[in-house]
């Protein structure tokens, strides 16, 4: 078995091939000491806003509708430890393991960015979870999405903390207890830091990421389930002629009908036109259309995906270069939603042709 290197931790340019080495083949997770410069550069901003008592929501305020009630600097650390617990309340059947450790790479790669405002030494918390195989027991039913992953995250989260249960060792546990065996000590959160852990999308861009793996093998073997299907009918190859690709010029298309040809060159079982027939049924001559629409449809969800594994999904968020905090919106979970279902879309017509 080949070793992969170590993935280094920046925040900006995990891939979905990095991704699955991760959550499938268990490559060890560094963070980048650049990444653990711009947490620190934030984490000090954080502690400053503190000390000064600034009104600034989730850190000396409470969350939704409390965003107005200011919340005294002694009691932060407790702020944070009651939002975890008050959103540690999904039900359900577990998320599968790939899925919990997507969840956490991508948390921590949000975070790894730099503008939450929580210490280095949790974020690298996650990644000994993910390097020692410690997985939190996840609920899949529970997550808003228009306000992110809130539920499945605290849940995530818990475990950080001593509380709830993970997997480990082949054996679900109390988190205290695999802590224990891990040689872990629990985290005591402090200003900001709950809500950096569980304000985000990362449960759903962990399942469309999982899913976006298992299409991109689907979408080859349509093509391939097509050459024979082509042979087994004796069809007309003709149809997949690289001029008549190129006068529509789709990518997809060119590129599945390019598989096509490749497929089934010399084969002695397809038919040339009037051999057989004219021309094929809609569901062998149009293979490189529809097939192609698909692939284009997952090229375009693949972006969107690897956009969002590498987003900055916190609220609010710092900017300590320019001396900024602003609250907006970055948790909400359109752009994956929308994507999820355009992928859905896509695969389902492979199975209609």
């Amino acid at each position: 078995m080949i070793r992969l290197p170590a993935l280094i931790l920046n925040g900006e340019t995990l891939t979905l091939e990095d991704f699955a080495d991760v959550v499938f083949h268990r490559r060890h997770v560094v963070l980048d000491p650049e990444a653990v410069e711009r947490m620190e550069s934030s984490r000090r901003m954080v502690e400053e806003l503190v000390m000064k008592e600034k009104i600034v929501y989730g850190i000396t305020t409470g969350f939704g509708k409390f965003s107005e009630t200011v919340i005294d600097r002694n009691q932060s650390a407790e702020l944070q430890l009651n939002l975890i617990r008050s959103h540690a309340c999904g039900v359900g059947n577990p998320l599968s393991e790939e899925a919990v450790r997507g969840m956490i790479l991508l948390r921590a790669n949000a975070l790894a960015k730099g503008f939450s405002g929580i210490r280095p030494a949790v974020v690298q918390r996650l990644i000994d979870f993910l390097n020692k195989g410690i997985h939190p027991c996840i609920p899949s039913q529970g997550s808003l999405g228009a306000s992110g992953d809130l539920a499945p995250l605290a849940h995530m989260a818990l475990p950080l903390l001593g509380k709830g249960e993970v997997w480990y060792r082949g054996k679900r546990m109390q988190a205290s207890r695999a802590l224990l065996l891990a040689g872990f000590d629990p985290i005591e959160l402090e200003a900001k830091e709950g809500l950096a852990l569980i304000n985000g999308t990362q449960m759903m861009t962990s399942l469309t990421a999982l899913a976006l793996i298992a299409s991109e093998r689907l979408l080859l073997s349509a093509d391939i389930i097509g050459a024979m299907t082509l042979e087994a009918l004796g069809g007309i190859p003709h149809a997949f002629h690289p001029l008549l690709q190129k006068v529509r010029g789709h990518r997809g298309q060119i590129v599945s009908a390019d598989n096509l040809r490749a497929l089934i060159q010399e084969s002695l079982l397809v038919s040339h036109p009037g051999q057989k027939r004219v021309q094929d049924a809609y569901s062998l001559r149009c293979m490189p259309q529809v097939h192609g629409a698909s692939k284009d449809a997952f090229r375009y969800v693949k972006n969107v995906v690897v956009r969002e594994m590498n987003a900055a999904t916190d609220n609010p968020l710092l900017f300590p270069e320019e001396d900024l905090v602003i609250s907006g919106g970055n948790f909400h979970g359109q752009p994956i939603a929308l994507a999820a279902d355009f992928l859905a879309i896509a695969l389902a017509e492979l199975a209609n042709i």
